[in-house]
């Protein structure tokens, strides 16, 4: 299958059977999401891997009882923003962009010039921010576990703030922002499994500046 294929073939997973898929897929789903651009290149997030059945079921049942996807997904990622976007931050990434591409000094002081106004920013701003940059992230893992034929759900109906709580993330300088499923389709239980595709015709969809 091509690409579009792919895209044809996935849909929202309402119901999994719990059985993991393989772990190169995953590695490549993972790598997709490490690959996606964000603003600057800064990555201003952390994704979280969670594959132990305990976690999952603590996650549910206190966060998101309304996703019975989550206890029977093979892995759960937890895409979290940076609260703030700390001088510290932004001196790690000049360092590793410094490692990279052995930059000249003129042009790195430039490149720190011009991203340095984040700092002075309120937290909310760049929470709200560094959100958009972790839901692109989210779109090529989307994509990716399609080309893989993994099946997937993106996640947003649960409790932000328990979430958190359970998983000490404003310890860590961030919040969740968004879920990802990742496991295999149940045919029998999934009602969405054999429905066909709701989305705008093309000429609906897309409008083509004169």
């Amino acid at each position: 299958m091509n690409l579009t294929e792919k895209l044809n073939w996935r849909y929202a997973s309402k119901m999994m059977n719990a059985t993991p898929i393989d772990n190169q897929k995953l590695e490549n789903i993972l790598e997709a999401i490490r690959l996606a651009p964000t603003s600057f290149g800064l990555q201003p997030f952390t994704v979280f891997i969670v594959k132990n059945q305990e976690t999952k079921e603590a996650i549910f049942n206190a966060a998101a009882p309304g996703q019975p996807q989550i206890p029977t997904c093979s892995h759960l990622l937890i895409f979290a923003a940076y609260r703030k976007i700390t001088a510290q931050i932004l001196d790690d990434y000049f360092e590793l962009i410094n490692k990279t591409r052995e930059l000249p000094q003129e042009k790195l002081e430039a490149f720190h010039d011009h991203i340095n106004g984040l700092v002075t920013k309120s937290d909310e701003t760049n929470f709200v921010w560094a959100s958009h940059q972790a839901y692109i992230a989210l779109g090529f893992g989307l994509v990716a576990a399609a080309n893989e034929a993994v099946d997937s759900v993106p996640i947003e109906g649960f409790n932000h703030a328990i979430l958190d709580k359970l998983l000490k993330l404003e310890e860590q300088n961030l919040g969740s922002v968004c879920l990802l499923a990742l496991g295999n389709r149940d045919e029998e239980k999934d009602y969405n499994a054999k429905l066909p595709k709701v989305r705008k015709p093309k000429e609906k969809l897309f409008v083509e500046l004169p």
